[in-house]
């Protein structure tokens, strides 16, 4: 991949959940575009579950390859001290934060555990927490940090799963992407006076490495997309540059749909 403007360097960006899929693509687009990058997740080595080819030893080399800093921090982004641990250590370290992608998340309990009549209270929670608390927890911590530097930019990770209601299970992981958007907009209107910008992004079916393995019928999918494709983690990460750099500077508390245009059909 080949480098790109160099808008972000001298920023430092942590992007959770970047050990592979999405988040890696996050990370990467950042270090093309001159940010030093923060790589979190629960294991560095997340790629080889799902058999995610790496150009190099780790994501962080991979970072590196683009003359940026960077960093590898194993932390259950679920757990509030561990969060505050991690913002420490990168600020210590790496002098500032000053971009946060909150990519952390997933649907990782049992599709028949998540219907809204019967859901266990163990898998509601389990998923609230891995996709709206980490956000809150992540976003808290670095919020901090940007508005001593009065200047921030945050994007959270949402899902068209939390904008659309079309049945069929997947409750628990809609209603956390819902709050998370929520979030967001009360979050932006919050810290917007102190030059922090808070966006979301809210993607569909993207061609990542798990959800390949988790849910191989996706690709049947694309027939029902109006630009007939699944998405590519590249997809998504491009808009995560537009709301990282100069170019949405006057763009606060929006979600924007990444879905090749599924946001258009019936729900």
């Amino acid at each position: 991949m080949e480098l790109l403007s160099p808008k972000l360097k001298g920023r430092v960006a942590l992007v959770t959940g970047s050990g592979r899929g999405l988040g890696r693509a996050y990370a990467l687009r950042l270090a093309r575009l001159g940010a030093d990058i923060v790589v979190n997740d629960v294991r560095l080595d997340a790629a080889k579950e799902f058999h995610e080819e790496l150009t190099a030893a780790t994501v962080m080399d991979e970072c590196r390859a683009f003359g940026v800093r960077s960093i590898g921090i194993e932390a259950d982004v679920t757990d509030r001290q561990q969060v505050g641990a991690m913002v420490e250590r990168v600020v210590e370290e790496l002098g500032s934060i000053d971009i946060l992608i909150n990519n952390a998340g997933g649907m990782l309990r049992p599709v028949e555990n998540s219907f809204a009549a019967s859901m266990p209270e163990e898998d509601l929670r389990a998923i609230v927490d891995l996709n709206l608390m980490s956000a809150i927890f992540c976003c808290q911590a670095a919020a901090a940090v940007m508005m001593r530097r009065r200047w921030g930019r945050i994007v959270n990770v949402s899902s068209q799963a939390g904008v659309r209601s079309g049945g069929g299970g997947f409750v628990n992981y809609g209603m956390a992407k819902a709050g998370v958007i929520h979030y967001t907009r009360c979050l932006a209107a919050e810290l917007g006076p102190h030059g922090i910008n808070v966006n979301c992004i809210a993607p569909a079916l993207i061609r990542t490495s798990r959800a390949t393995a988790q849910f191989p019928q996706r690709e049947q999918a694309a027939e029902q997309i109006p630009l007939r494709r699944l998405g590519d983690p590249e997809d998504c990460a491009k808009v995560v540059e537009f709301f990282c750099t100069d170019l949405s500077d006057y763009v606060t508390g929006q979600c924007l749909a990444v879905c090749g245009g599924l946001v258009l059909s019936p729900t």
